[in-house]
């Protein structure tokens, strides 16, 4: 399986530096760049060019990210994913999480889903 990770603006640019380095066939993009939604680009809107674009989106938003998510789904929408990286661990803890999720993960399964990093042992 080939994942797609979509980082909101808020994800410290390192995170996709850094996973572009250390796993360079991963498709790491960030909300912002060329094809992808820009700036300021509301909570429901990427999570509707995350489904249209199979990208799991990779965030810092615990708050709203939840209610967004139900609100898209009674919608009978769909996303790949949501990964919420952890801010009592490293950048490099976070970005192993997501290198592992990517190594290691079948055909939808984090679709429709929160993940909080890291992952259950």
């Amino acid at each position: 399986m080939t994942l797609k990770y979509l980082l909101d603006e808020n994800v410290a640019p390192l995170y996709q530096a850094q996973l572009r380095r250390q796993k360079p066939d991963l498709v790491v993009w960030v909300v912002g760049e060329p094809g992808t939604p820009p700036k300021s680009t509301l909570d429901p809107e990427i999570l509707c060019w995350c489904e249209e674009h199979d990208f799991l989106l990779v965030t810092n938003n615990r708050r709203s990210m939840p209610v967004h998510l139900v609100e898209h789904i009674n919608q009978s929408r769909h996303v790949p994913g949501i990964l919420i990286l952890n801010d009592k661990l490293t950048i490099g803890q976070n970005i192993n999480e997501l290198i592992l999720i990517a190594e290691v993960s079948f055909d939808g399964e984090y679709q429709n889903q929160i993940v909080h990093l890291p992952l259950p042992q």
